[in-house]
């Protein structure tokens, strides 16, 4: 059997727990923060676990993660 190539876009944007859930950066923090609130730029540190339908899709991307 041949293998499987992962997505080079989801493998830079993407990592998988120690539990199999999928971790991602939050949106919205590149430029523009003059108007973002503080308490949104506050919330917005760090990393976020998406979703079970997002993550179903970006596990497709990654068959060996």
């Amino acid at each position: 059997m041949p293998k499987l190539k992962t997505k080079s876009s989801a493998k830079k944007r993407f990592r998988l727990t120690g539990g199999g859930k999928v971790r991602a950066n939050y949106a919205y923090k590149r430029h523009m923060l003059r108007k973002r609130s503080k308490q949104m730029k506050r919330q917005h540190r760090g990393t976020m676990i998406l979703s079970d339908a997002d993550a179903r899709i970006v596990k497709s991307y990654m068959p060996y993660a």
